[in-house]
Order: structure tokens, then sequence, then C-alpha cells
């Protein structure tokens, strides 16, 4: 494969880094941006690192003229917000910024524009299908910063094609992102003694292993295969089924009692978490991966049932037991 010259946002996150050093060892040029100042231990060798906030349209274009990318991986965006964040900063970097990555590989003119999307943009809702498809609408909860700012950004990808069609799109709806060092939202329920369960649902689960997701990145740049498909490991997972692989029992709470729960713990302040978390434990986002498998052409090597266990071996060996 010929040589491309690729920009990865986010090029210091977790997905990032995996993705640069992958794209760095296949020979192409790659310029990792990040917020923040990459530390010199983490630096790859020939790898071009630029500070970058993307919020900042006229630097982040002059970007783009000086190295006249033809491929941009745009995955910057706040997953997991710390405790100083607020919606505004959020909405500047989820939406904004994604706004003036798209300006700029339309000024510059970018061929291939890879986004890190997620399942959260079909939001956390009753009347989802069992297994959302493509097709589906997306509905991200506003209620949910990142379900609502991802539904957004996808709103104006889906206008970007239209108006400009030259620019191809490749865009990656993830599901939740297991891999041998990953610590988030989700994880951080695994770890509890027992379970939260809700009565009457089974909270079911789509699972993907982090390689696997840098893997549908690699493939779409590769093949430069354009169109939105969901990143999810075959099959789903029941909370009750979570809990029997983690050796754990769960907690089965009526969800109004967890909803007043949760009411009165954020109310209180001993809890980060409002009564809106019920519907993002009790509705999460099942993805159908037919189109990545049989469309994009990316088959990935772990189930989620793989993805979860080899989650529970990597935390095992790590000394840090669930």
């Amino acid at each position: 494969m010929k040589p491309k010259r690729i920009l990865v946002t986010g090029g210091d996150g977790f997905l990032g880094r995996s993705l640069v050093a992958s794209l760095a060892a296949q020979g192409h040029v790659v310029v990792a941006q990040d917020v923040r100042v990459v530390p010199e231990a983490r630096r790859i060798a020939g790898v071009i690192y630029e500070q970058q906030d993307v919020r900042e349209a006229a630097a982040l274009s002059a970007s783009f003229a000086r190295h006249g990318f033809d491929t941009v991986a745009h995955l910057a965006s706040i997953v997991t917000p710390g405790r100083d964040s607020n919606r505004a900063l959020e909405y500047a970097v989820d939406v904004g910024g994604t706004r003036h990555v798209l300006d700029a590989c339309i000024a510059h003119g970018v061929r291939h524009l890879l986004v890190s999307s997620s399942g959260a943009a079909y939001g956390y809702h009753a009347d989802n299908p069992a297994w959302l498809s493509e097709e589906d609408t997306l509905r991200g909860n506003e209620v949910f910063a990142y379900a609502h700012h991802k539904r957004l950004v996808e709103e104006m990808l889906a206008e970007t094609r239209r108006t400009h069609p030259r620019l191809q799109q490749t865009v990656l709806r993830i599901g939740t992102i297991l891999g041998e060092r990953v610590d988030n939202q989700i994880t951080a329920l695994f770890e509890k003694p027992r379970l939260i369960a809700i009565r009457g649902s089974d909270s079911p689960f789509v699972f993907i292993w982090d390689e696997d997701v840098v893997g549908a990145f690699l493939h779409a740049i590769e093949t430069g295969k354009a169109g939105c498909f969901n990143v999810a490991g075959d099959g789903a997972l029941s909370i009750h089924e979570i809990a029997a692989a983690l050796g754990k029992r769960t907690r089965e709470f009526p969800p109004a009692l967890l909803r007043a729960a949760l009411w009165v713990g954020s109310r209180l302040g001993v809890s980060r978490y409002g009564p809106e978390q019920l519907d993002f434990l009790r509705y999460r986002p099942v993805l159908a991966n037919r189109r990545l498998k049989e469309e994009l052409g990316y088959q990935p090597r772990k189930t989620s049932r793989e993805a979860l266990l080899a989650f529970i071996a990597a935390r095992q060996q790590q000394g840090r037991p669930l």
C-alpha cells in the first residue's frame, strides 16, 4: 500500500496511541495531534507530534496546509469528563472540534475522513430495536452529553456527505470497549462487589476488544471503504451473564427505587450520577455488526464474550482482581 499522509486527532488518547503506532509501523507519514504535550517516553520514532486543540480552527487549518494530509482519523472527543468539566467545554470539543476538522478537510482537499462515533449516538431508549442496525435513527439522549454530542456530530457528517461528496467518510459507531488496560465508566461497574440489575431488564452489553477497534480503522484506511458501521463483537451478554463470568451475583432493584436513590445521591452530592443513569443502565444500545463484517470486510477477532473473558484474565494477571 502506498504510504499516506495521515493526521490522527486525539493522538495521545487511549485509542490514538495504538492507532498511531500501527500506522507508523506500516510506513505511513503520521502526525499525532493532542491537546496535551506528548511526553518523550511515549513518542514513537518517525511520528510527528503536535500540540493542537481542535477548538482552535485557524491553527488546525494551518497544520492541514503545512502537512498536506490525504487521510484524517478524527478521534478527539471527551468520553469520560473530568470533575472540572462542563457541558459547554464538552460541546466545544466534541461538536465544535469536529466542525473545525470537517472544514479543514474540505478546504485542504483531504480525500478520506474517518471518525470515531459511538453506539451511544442511537441513544438509550425503551423502544430501541433488540439489535440496532446502521439504518436505525440516531436519537442520542440530550440528558447524556456524550450521546447527544455524537448524534449532533453524525448529523453534521451526514449533511457534509450531501454537500461535499468528494470527501469520503468512514464513520465507526463503536460499542463498549474492553482491553487489557481499559478503565472506564462501565468497567467501574464491574468492580463492584455485586452488579446492579434492574428488575424487568437484561441490560444487554455488546463489547469490542480495543485491538479490534484499531483493526477496523486500519482496515478502513487500507481499503478506503466509506460508510457508517457499527463496531462490536459478535453476540451480546446480559448483566446476569456478565456477573456470572465475573464470579459475582447481581443486586436487583425496582426501577422506581433506583431512580429515587440516584436522585437523592445527586442532590446530596454523594454521587456524580443522577436519575438519568437508570436509562443508561437498562436501555443499552445493542449493535448489530453485519455491515462491519460483510460491507467493510472486517471481522472482529473477539466476540463480546471473548472480549469480556480476556479483560477479566488481564485484570487477574495485573493483580487487579475484579
